[in-house]
């Protein structure tokens, strides 16, 4: 199907489909219910069936079955078509205005930002391994959307029965990261779903960003014993993450291919 751009201009300058859109796009690539989509962008579901039929039909989104499901998610091979139409068409003439943003600095310790909502277990195991696993490479960041009054006592007890120093490990929020004086950040990555639904502002800097959800720990139930596995489960998927975010070879990868390989990322799993 051949792309109209000017359609695609035409069905964003809608503010709720933006909405619904710019939501895929944080969440991508996971795949989502129309349910899901309506509560995190609290658009009603008749509407948003209209909404969906709309972004699939100017090729933004992709609808997949999922058994009896359909589920939706951001088609980005196509809004890249999008920016690069911007780029060579809109900006002739101001090619220093429209320049993409450079790869993440190569050169020197890159800023890396994990997000969550509560910041008191995923986002935390997230810093304390890329402090310990980045060998000095990266300065490593946490912050939630609304963040907990303190370190879950379980992940903090976790994190020092694996040999990680807890000293400065505490819940901030993300508006404290994101202020005049605030380090710069190269990456963001969401580390819950919560925080990716989440419209928040732009971050400062134009950081690479990926959405590497992993189920909270926190939110477990059942035996002392079924509460401890969420825990080592959500600590073993960051670091096998992690673990590969930083062996990642940055110094060959375009912006483009850089986030390929970070959203690529997203599935993997706890290899402990």
């Amino acid at each position: 199907m051949e792309i109209d751009h000017h359609d695609q201009f035409a069905i964003l300058g809608h503010p709720q489909r933006l909405a619904v859109f710019r939501m895929l796009m944080r969440r991508f690539p996971d795949a989502l219910p129309a349910g899901e989509i309506a509560a995190a962008t609290g658009v009603k579901p008749s509407t948003l069936s209209v909404y969906l039929s709309a972004l699939r039909g100017a090729g933004l989104i992709r609808q997949d079955r999922v058994g009896t499901s359909l589920r939706y998610t951001a088609d980005v091979d196509r809004a890249s078509g999008l920016v690069e139409f911007m780029f060579a068409d809109c900006c002739r003439g101001r090619p220093a205005l429209c320049n993409p943003a450079p790869v993440a600095g190569r050169d020197r310790v890159m800023n890396v930002m994990f997000l969550c909502t509560g910041n008191s277990a995923r986002s935390i195991f997230a810093e304390a391994l890329l402090r310990d696993l980045g060998q000095g490479r990266f300065n490593a960041f946490s912050a939630g959307t609304t963040p907990a009054r303190d370190v879950h006592l379980v992940a903090g007890e976790l994190l020092r029965d694996k040999g990680h120093d807890t000293t400065g490990l505490h819940p901030k929020t993300v508006e404290d990261l994101m202020a005049t004086g605030a380090p710069e950040m190269d990456f963001v990555f969401t580390v819950c779903d919560r925080a990716a639904n989440e419209d928040c502002p732009a971050w400062p800097g134009l950081p690479v960003t990926a959405h590497w959800g992993i189920p909270d720990p926190v939110a477990a139930t059942g035996t002392r014993a079924e509460r401890m596995l969420a825990f080592q489960q959500a600590y073993g998927a960051l670091k096998s993450r992690i673990s590969a975010f930083v062996a990642l070879p940055f110094e060959t990868l375009d912006r483009s291919a850089l986030q390929q390989r970070l959203d690529g990322l997203s599935h993997l799993q706890d290899t402990l």
